[in-house]
């Protein structure tokens, strides 16, 4: 009898998914729901949501949000954006490159696969329209590119996953640094062949000049990002005060450095008064709308909005994890166990595991995909073998593949949401990136020393440097 009344909570909770109610209740009804069938004292819940938040390491989570935010807010991730242009603009589709090389380069700052894709998408979309690009392969590409989001380090699902599986967050960090840099690669080469294909963008020539010009342009968002991967892999930091020195240095290059420009629309009021310029690229057909970087009177209205996120983030993950340990007490986590165990074979276990994340990353978000699946996965893969840094590479990567598959793929809602182009008209775009991806799932999984190898200190994988 418990068993079906389980099976009807969870057809209810389903549907509520599926009208849209948001993913926190969802979870939080299936929990409570199941807690009072099955007799689970519910006191349980309230102490479980308060230990699962209280851990050193996920201080990380809001500087990071916040991080992104100033990012934007600074100009920094404009200035990315016109390097990467001017160093591959001279390739058909080198405008749509550059968006998907401008996506890792705000992903080694951010950590956010949202915030990358809203971010970029906000930059490069209007500019690829008008340099000759399918406007739906646009919104398309910046969707794409945010998959790294998570990837490169510093990613704020590592910290969970490292909380969550008790891993060195640092190990995590380093361990994701090759294999995004090769998420960005094929999907460049992706993009390379379907313009060439199509013929879309405008080729400008390489102008050494203008490379340099623009690398020292974006001198502020290469030191952002040599900040934290040097602090990080050096042992000068912890991933936590690696977060907070990022933090504080953007928002001192927002307030100070005039220099750095952020997009603004015409009817800003920044604009009208005057305080705004118009001027175009040098390619001749990218005009931009400018401003300098925020007053220090506009930061508690950037950390505001970065605390919302983090307010939504956070009670998901208290709730996920009191979910996670539900479903231990159920048999979930003994019957996945007893299901892949059972095949015996490394490589068979490791695909298996891999499907599953896959096929939970369609109609999951990454986080609450994390939580409940990765402690069960985890340890099964350790079984037979898998370094732990390694699948956990191999599982994230999986994950951010789930950002552009339907029905869920959070990063075309995104794309979506800043573009104007309805959600399925994008996903036959986002088809050549998506194959990109699996192939580069495929070899990162079958080549563990892309997440190790630069690991060089021992105890990988040992819980430390929070």
């Amino acid at each position: 009898m418990d068993g079906f009344l389980i099976f009807l909570i969870s057809i209810g909770v389903t549907i509520l998914f599926v009208l849209g109610v948001p993913i926190f209740l969802v979870i939080g009804f299936w929990v409570i729901g199941v807690s009072l069938v099955i007799d689970f004292t519910l006191a349980n819940i309230g102490v479980t949501l308060y230990e699962g938040l209280n851990f050193f390491g996920l201080l990380a989570l809001p500087l990071f949000i916040l991080t992104g935010d100033l990012i934007k807010g600074a100009g920094i991730a404009k200035r990315l954006s016109d390097f990467a242009y001017s160093v591959l603009g001279w390739l058909r589709g080198g405008l749509a490159m550059a968006s998907l090389g401008a996506c890792g380069l705000f992903a080694a700052i951010s950590g956010s696969n949202s915030a990358t894709t809203a971010t970029i998408g906000s930059i490069m979309h209007p500019e690829m329209q008008k340099g000759g690009y399918d406007t739906n392969f646009a919104a398309a590409t910046v969707a794409a590119g945010g998959t790294v989001g998570i990837i490169i380090p510093p990613s704020i699902i590592f910290i969970v996953y490292g909380f969550l599986l008790n891993l060195s967050i640092s190990d995590l960090f380093i361990g994701g640094l090759l294999p995004g840099l090769l998420m960005v690669i094929a999907m460049q080469a992706a993009c390379w062949v379907v313009c060439q294909i199509n013929g879309w963008g405008h080729l400008i020539r390489i102008d050494i000049v203008r490379i340099i010009k623009t690398g020292i342009g974006a001198w502020l968002g290469f030191g952002a990002i040599i900040l934290v991967i040097w602090g990080i892999y050096s042992g000068k930091f912890s991933p936590t005060e690696a977060a907070g020195v990022t933090a504080g240095f953007c928002a001192i290059v927002g307030v100070l450095f005039f220099p750095i420009y952020r997009m603004i629309h015409r009817d800003s009021p920044a604009f009208a008064e005057g305080r705004a310029e118009e001027y175009s690229d040098s390619s001749g057909f990218l005009e931009r709308i400018v401003v300098p970087g925020f007053r220090i009177t506009e930061l508690p209205e950037l950390i505001m909005r970065s605390g919302q996120i983090t307010g939504l983030l956070a009670p998901l993950i208290a709730i996920s994890v009191v979910m996670q340990q539900i479903l231990t007490l159920l048999g979930a986590k003994a019957f996945v166990t007893a299901a892949i165990g059972s095949l015996g074979d490394y490589y068979a276990v490791l695909f298996a595991c891999m499907g599953l994340v896959l096929l939970a990353g369609t109609i999951l978000e990454s986080l609450p995909n994390t939580i409940i699946l990765a402690p069960i996965l985890a340890p099964i893969a350790a079984q037979m073998g898998v370094d732990p840094i390694h699948f956990a590479v191999v599982f994230l990567v999986g994950d951010a593949i789930g950002f552009i598959t339907p029905p869920y793929g959070l990063n075309l809602y995104v794309a979506s949401g800043i573009t104007g182009i309805p959600y399925f008209r994008l996903l036959k775009y986002t088809l050549p990136y998506l194959f990109a991806l699996l192939a580069v799932w495929l070899v990162i999984a079958l080549i563990p020393e892309l997440s190790t190898i630069l690991l060089v200190h021992e105890g990988a994988g040992v819980f430390q440097n929070q």
